[in-house]
C-alpha cells in the first residue's frame, strides 16, 4: 500500500485505496457483484458456538501463551509479529466466528456503543480488504442494505456485497463508487492506512491525508443524518480535520475500541448526524 492505503486485518502489505499502492490494478475491476445472494452472517453463526458472548466480554487474552522460535530465515521482528498473532484472542475469535480479520471487532465494538449501522441502507467501505468490516456491515445494517467496498487488493467474494478492486485515490474511483451505490450513502467507513516509512511525523501526515480525502468523498455522497467512521493516527495534525468534521456533523467522537491494540497509535473518529451539503461544498 504505497501512497494509497493499507486495509484491515492481520496481514501486511494490503491494498491501496484502502490499502497500498504497489502495482496498479485495472480501473474499478469488479470482484464481486452478488448483491442478491443470501447474506452470510459470520458473527451470527458463531454466536451459538461462543454462547452469544459480546465482542469483547469473553476475550480476556488469558490462557496458554504460544512462543515462537526465530527460524534461520525469519527475522526477530517477524517472529515477534507471529507470536503476537498466535496469542491474540481477537485473532482466534475472528477465526471462530468466520470474520476475515480481527479488525472486524473494532467496527463491531464501535457500533455496539454508538449504534450507527442498524438503520443504514447504503454503506461504503474504503480500504475493504480482506473484508472484515464489510462482513460486519452486512450483518448489522438494515436487511436490504447495499454495501460497496473498494481496495487496491483483490477481495474474495462476500455474498451480498459489491467489491471493487482499485485505488480509491485514483480520479475515477469516487465516481465509480457513486454509480455502484445508486443513491446517497448512509455511512462511509474508512480503515485505510498509508504505507509507513518508520518516520512518525511523515507516517502521521500520510494517513491524515487519506482521512481528509475520505471525508471529502463522504461529504459528497452522504445523505443528511449519515455517519462517517475513519481510522486516524495520533500525531498532532488532527485539529483541521476535527474542525471540518464538526462543521459537517452534529456529533464527533474519538474512539479507541478494545480490539485496537493498546500499543498502537491508532484511534477512530465516529462522526454522526451529517448536516447535508451546503452551498460551496
Amino acid at each position: 500500500m504505497t501512497g494509497s492505503s493499507k486495509g484491515k486485518g492481520g496481514g501486511r502489505g494490503k491494498s491501496g485505496a484502502g490499502k497500498s499502492g504497489a502495482g496498479r490494478s485495472r480501473p474499478g475491476k469488479p470482484v464481486s457483484r452478488k448483491t442478491g445472494a443470501k447474506r452470510s452472517g459470520p458473527g451470527q453463526a458463531a454466536a451459538g458456538a461462543s454462547g452469544g458472548a459480546s465482542s469483547e466480554g469473553s476475550l480476556s487474552g488469558r490462557g496458554l501463551k504460544v512462543r515462537v522460535k526465530t527460524a534461520k530465515r525469519r527475522s526477530n521482528s517477524s517472529a515477534r509479529w507471529l507470536q503476537r498473532q498466535l496469542n491474540d484472542p481477537y485473532v482466534a475469535e475472528a477465526k471462530k466466528r468466520g470474520y476475515r480479520s480481527r479488525a472486524a471487532f473494532k467496527l463491531l465494538q464501535m457500533d455496539e456503543k454508538h449504534g450507527f449501522l442498524a438503520k443504514a441502507h447504503r454503506v461504503v467501505d474504503l480500504g475493504a480488504a480482506p473484508g472484515g468490516w464489510t462482513q460486519v456491515a452486512l450483518e448489522r445494517a438494515a436487511p436490504d442494505c447495499k454495501v460497496v467496498g473498494i481496495d487496491l487488493l483483490e477481495i474474495e467474494e462476500i455474498p451480498g456485497a459489491i467489491l471493487l478492486q482499485g485505488d480509491f485515490l485514483d480520479h475515477y474511483a469516487p465516481d465509480r463508487l457513486k454509480a455502484e451505490m445508486d443513491g446517497p450513502a448512509d455511512i462511509v467507513l474508512s480503515d485505510m492506512a498509508a504505507a509507513t516509512i518508520g518516520h512518525a511525523k511523515t507516517d502521521h501526515l500520510r494517513i491524515m491525508g487519506l482521512v481528509e480525502t475520505a471525508l471529502d468523498f463522504a461529504v459528497q455522497i452522504l445523505a443528511p443524518g449519515g455517519s462517517f467512521v475513519s481510522k486516524v493516527i495520533q500525531g498532532g495534525a488532527e485539529q483541521t480535520l476535527l474542525n471540518s468534521l464538526k462543521q459537517h456533523f452534529t456529533k464527533v467522537r474519538h474512539v479507541k475500541p478494545p480490539a485496537s491494540r493498546s500499543d498502537s497509535a491508532e484511534m477512530y473518529l465516529v462522526a454522526t448526524g451529517f448536516r447535508g451539503l451546503k452551498a460551496g461544498d
